[in-house]
């Protein structure tokens, strides 16, 4: 079975296209860099401009603080009351912003954090965003990290994107090695050099209790994707974790259902899917985005989807992540899924893939 690609606006296609669309040596099509600026010194603004007019954009974005800093975003520098946002934070009330001269991304970053955005980048439409944020919180196992989901919109409807500024107007500066990375994707391309290179692609072996990548090469950006399902009986409690660490060195922050969030901090592992347990047969999907900067906490943006029920008469689960593990002397380079609890076992068609890029 290949794993299905997740693209965050054309659905779940097929396993067929996930060598194209993840960059594992596909012919044609794929996220490609067009643009990034990497700070060698502190700094209020990072600005990558002269990008590359495409459909879609997903920008990653690490920021490494000096102090505080609080995290705006222009479009290709426009000042005006040109941009609305909504955004909610640890799981909060939805705030909103109308009429504003940017976008609002986190205020008072006193500590690393790592975005993703994707944004739909057509000249003649509001230009709409998604954006997921984790932001590091105080150093260490013991405290959560904090997270933010946001959409916003820009009302151009003339021009493409070609320039994104990031500003800061807090007291603290970026930090060197504060970087935004702009990918671009459009149906008529016809490049070879996909961003995300595949690192690992591994399925669960027969009766297996766990499913582990191996070592796979250290990256500074990892996507990974996961299949599961139980068989034989359910399966308690499923978690992962890094380098095989099964230290108390995870912090997880998350929501179920839309549901208040939830910590557990000093933990073994990462946490997965809702409920912490597959039932028998039952399946789910896991994507994650991680920023590895072998020095900092490695930051987590996690999504699960789990089937739930079979039947249409039942509505599948749903969980949203922020989480850390707190090494900051070595990158991620392995990764794995276990059954802690129960007695069932991963279905030979449960598979990890792990996507890398520098």
């Amino acid at each position: 079975m290949s794993l299905p690609y997740l693209h965050p606006y054309l659905g779940l296609s097929n396993g067929l296209n996930t060598l194209h669309a993840a960059g594992a040596g596909g012919a044609v099509g794929g996220w490609v860099e067009l643009g990034r600026t990497t700070l060698g010194g502190t700094a209020d603004t990072i600005t990558v401009s002269s990008l590359d007019d495409k459909r879609y954009y997903m920008v990653l974005s690490s920021i490494i603080n000096s102090g505080n800093v609080t995290v705006k975003q222009r479009w290709n520098n426009d000042s005006g009351s040109n941009y609305a946002y909504r955004y909610s934070d640890d799981g909060g009330t939805d705030f909103t912003g109308t009429s504003q001269t940017q976008n609002f991304w986190y205020k008072a970053l006193g500590n690393p954090s790592f975005t993703v955005d994707y944004t739909a980048n057509l000249a003649g439409n509001e230009k709409l965003n998604i954006r997921e944020v984790v932001q590091q919180n105080t150093a260490g196992a013991g405290t959560a990290p904090s997270r933010r989901q946001g959409v916003e919109k820009w009302v151009n409807t003339s021009n493409a994107i070609n320039r994104i500024d990031l500003i800061n107007d807090s007291t603290g500066d970026y930090a060197s090695g504060s970087e935004c990375v702009v990918l671009g994707w459009d149906t008529a391309d016809s490049h070879t050099n996909n961003f995300w290179e595949e690192l690992a692609s591994v399925n669960a072996g027969a009766s297996s209790t766990s499913i582990d990548t191996s070592t796979f090469t250290a990256k500074k950006y990892l996507w990974i994707q996961a299949f599961i399902k139980s068989t034989g009986s359910s399966m308690g409690s499923i978690s992962a974790n890094f380098n095989n660490d099964t230290g108390t060195n995870y912090a997880n922050r998350y929501s179920d259902n839309g549901g208040a969030d939830g910590t557990i901090t000093s933990n073994i592992a990462l946490i997965l899917v809702d409920g912490g347990n597959l039932a028998t047969n039952e399946s789910a999907l896991i994507n994650f985005f991680i920023v590895n900067n072998s020095s900092n906490e490695k930051l987590v943006i996690g999504h699960a989807v789990k089937r739930n029920t079979a039947g249409a008469a039942n509505a599948p689960t749903r969980r949203e992540t922020a989480q850390k593990w707190t090494n900051t002397s070595s990158q991620i380079t392995s990764f794995k899924i276990v059954r802690d609890s129960g007695s069932g076992t991963f279905d030979t068609n449960s598979i990890i893939k792990v996507w890398g890029a520098n």
